[in-house]
């Protein structure tokens, strides 16, 4: 009988590798996904459960609620990745991202990769149990995670851009119930966006000295001196775009009190932001999960 060859204690080593570099990095790579900061998530969140409350006319089937809430802290977490490796010269530069893990050198740009990559096939496979159309415009989303981070280099409105990519599961909640994407659900879409921009030009607010020094565009310095006035222009049009969405769709009473509410939060966020000290700012920013989370209790109430 044939004796099984003995492992050396290098190849055994060697074998370990991939799993204790892993597991010493994991951490790191919990940092790089944002989980102890779950903010963008939940802002990403509440507008999506939203549409999927709507484009199911109450409750969601609970396979489709947890595809989408899965989903959404995947692709969030997948968007933070490839960001810092996009930013992973600048970040050091900047006080409030200098402790980022690329930017401490605890991972290198290929781990930031390779996270993407995977956190991008968890979220492809959650996609593959709704239906043909939510899976062609996952495509999408994948692209406009992947873009975002770059457009900071070529155009002052990168914020733009992710309001597009925080909005594009609005679009695939409709598809997920319903197979197509009615024109009443283009103004939860438009909302959301103008909702994006503005909340994200808060907080693009904190970073202005940093960005101008290192040559990072944002709507902040594009709107300049008019930052507070564009904002206010953006929250106006953000709930005009609600409540004409309110109409089409035929939303009740809890609908537009969620809404109410929702103003009344814009009005503080103007307060914070007055000085366009970079602390407030942060706040205000922070504080928009409170306008997401009004919006949404009165979609629950309101359908």
């Amino acid at each position: 009988m044939q004796q099984k060859p003995q492992h050396d204690k290098q190849y055994k080593e060697r074998k370990a590798s991939p799993l204790l570099s892993f597991r010493s990095k994991l951490p790191a790579l919990l940092k790089l996904m944002r989980v102890d900061r779950p903010i963008g998530i939940l802002l990403l969140l509440w507008p999506t459960l939203g549409a999927l409350w709507v484009a199911s006319g109450g409750f969601p089937r609970l396979d489709l609620l947890l595809i989408f809430f899965l989903g959404t802290a995947v692709m969030r977490s997948a968007g933070c990745c490839i960001n810092d490796f996009a930013d992973a010269n600048i970040d050091g530069s900047v006080a409030r991202t200098e402790n980022r893990p690329l930017a401490t050198g605890a991972l290198t740009r290929r781990d930031a990769v390779s996270a993407f990559v995977a956190l991008s096939l968890i979220g492809f496979f959650l996609v593959l149990f709704t239906n043909r159309e939510t899976i062609f415009l996952s495509f999408g989303a994948v692209v406009l995670v992947a873009l975002y981070p770059f457009m900071k280099r070529i155009t002052n409105l990168p914020q733009l851009v992710l309001g597009i990519a925080y909005s594009w599961g609005i679009l695939m909640a409709f598809t997920a119930v319903g197979n197509d994407i009615p024109p009443a659900a283009y103004l939860l879409f438009i909302a959301n966006c103008l909702w994006t921009v503005a909340y994200d030009t808060q907080y693009a607010m904190v970073d202005r000295e940093y960005d101008l020094k290192i040559g990072v565009k944002s709507t902040a310095i594009l709107f300049g001196d008019a930052d507070r006035a564009m904002i206010g222009a953006l929250q106006g049009l953000v709930l005009l775009a609600w409540w004409l969405a309110g109409t089409q769709f035929e939303l009740g009473t809890g609908y537009y009190l969620g809404v109410g509410v929702a103003a009344l939060l814009f009005v503080y966020h103007q307060f914070l932001i007055r000085d366009r000290l970079p602390e407030p700012c942060f706040k205000a920013f922070l504080h928009n999960n409170w306008v997401g989370v009004a919006v949404f209790a009165g979609v629950v109430l309101g359908v």
